[in-house]
């Protein structure tokens, strides 16, 4: 076999074949042997006609596409390995010549991953983002803590909105109790919203010990199509009355919720976290107006095959969440009236721009020799070994050459942008300019 690789473009090779003779004719053996018993000739049992038989009624060329799908893998993938092309597209093969008994000579063009001229990526100027935490964020954060740490205390007085009351409910369809419309000791927060329409309001008032008939329309879309739109009532016992009792902001709330034992420490602990976050929030957003920049300068001649992928990518991992919480990409489809073509046309956008970002970090990388160290590697096992609730060594233990092929590129990736944010220039927020008063005689038009 002959084989010469030619780059005839930045993201497109073309690959020149010359195959023995005697190896095409195995292919025509093999297409033949596989083919023969579904084949009719008239004079000979079904799937008993000799190969030059059949050549003969159908022509010669009748195995030629069988036999060089049969060979054409075995040369294609050795070529590539040899070559180390990075191939993302099926190539698009042109025949030279194709027959019996002669070389089959033929070439293929594919796309391989494109090359990256680099432009500007050190020094690039970024607007610095200080963290700033609000104080009523504060607040907010330990109102909630003070709303889990609530108590529901019985009162003896009519239900009001925002009361939350404890009833045993049975709906019936005319006569007839229908299915899923009946509970016991289920606890009612009075204007939450979460029954049907116009169930909470009609509770107003209720003692308990009371009975009430509650009357309801299901709503036209309501999931259970024998219900949607009927008229229903709900017999419902009201057992107690109950108001959310909050605990005071003190020293004892702090111990209850908290390691701390002063209020002051728990608030401050608070504020801390919240810090944190925004140095967190600060940071990614500087880094991904640092990475936007240098991807920007940088030149690639990306093909549509990467951006593809890349968005099937995206696809598949949003159908393993959505399969985690029981639906299927198929029902997601149907639900939203799309198809896997929409969504692709959906991701297009970001999935371009994550392939452009990971090729001219690599890009980078290769240019400034970034390589992770073992212990980096290590580190990064563990972090991903924690995240699936393994220790290493039983994460380890299930790595294959790819994965960790993988992580070192995530590592390697990661050091990059690191090495980047140190040689960027941070300044500071240009200040706004202050807006100019009209001009007299734009006041007077």
């Amino acid at each position: 076999m002959k084989a010469t690789v030619e780059k005839i473009s930045s993201n497109k090779v073309k690959i020149s074949f010359e195959i023995e003779a005697a190896k095409f004719d195995e292919g025509l053996d093999a297409a033949y042997r596989k083919n023969v018993k579904r084949i009719n000739i008239p004079g000979f049992r079904k799937g008993k006609a000799p190969l030059k038989v059949i050549e003969a009624h159908y022509g010669p060329a009748v195995f030629y596409e069988d036999a060089f799908d049969e060979i054409f893998p075995e040369i294609y993938d050795k070529v590539v390995d040899e070559n180390k092309l990075n191939v993302v597209d099926r190539p698009q093969i042109d025949f030279t010549q194709i027959e019996r008994g002669k070389d089959l000579i033929f070439t293929c063009e594919v796309f391989v991953t494109p090359d990256v001229t680099l432009g500007d990526y050190k020094g690039i100027e970024v607007v610095k983002v200080e963290p700033t935490v609000d104080p009523a964020d504060v607040d907010k954060e330990i109102e909630k803590a003070r709303e889990n740490a609530a108590r529901m205390v019985e009162v003896d007085r009519a239900a009001e909105k925002g009361d939350t009351v404890l009833i045993d409910y049975a709906g019936f369809d005319g006569d007839n109790q229908f299915e899923g419309g009946t509970a016991e000791d289920h606890e009612l927060e009075l204007g939450s919203g979460t029954f049907i329409p116009g169930f909470e309001d009609q509770l107003i008032g209720a003692k308990a010990g009371e009975n009430r008939d509650v009357n309801v329309t299901f709503p036209e879309q309501y999931h259970a199509p024998e219900l949607a739109g009927k008229p229903v009532v709900f017999k419902c016992k009201v057992k107690a009355v109950q108001v959310k009792e909050l605990p005071e902001l003190d020293d004892d709330f702090a111990q209850d919720v908290s390691e701390f034992d002063t209020f002051e420490e728990y608030k401050k602990s608070i504020a801390d976290k919240l810090m944190e976050q925004a140095k967190e929030q600060a940071d990614a957003q500087m880094e991904n107006e640092l990475v936007n920049k240098i991807v920007a300068n940088a030149e690639i001649d990306l093909p549509k095959a990467m951006i593809s992928r890349q968005a099937d990518q995206m696809i598949n991992t949003m159908a393993q969440r959505m399969r985690m919480q029981g639906i299927t990409l198929q029902d997601f489809m149907k639900y939203t009236g799309q198809t896997i073509d929409t969504m692709r046309q959906q991701y297009a956008p970001e999935a371009e721009r994550r392939v452009r970002t990971e090729l001219t970090l690599k890009a980078i990388a290769a240019a400034e020799n970034v390589t992770p160290t073992d212990d980096e590697i290590s580190d990064k096992i563990d972090e991903f070994a924690k995240q699936a609730h393994q220790t290493p060594e039983e994460f380890k233990e299930k790595l294959t050459a790819d994965d960790m092929e993988y992580i070192g590129d995530i590592v390697k990736l990661q050091k990059t942008v690191d090495m980047l944010k140190k040689e960027a220039k941070y300044i500071d927020k240009p200040a706004e300019e202050p807006k100019t008063e009209e001009k007299a005689e734009d006041k007077a038009e």
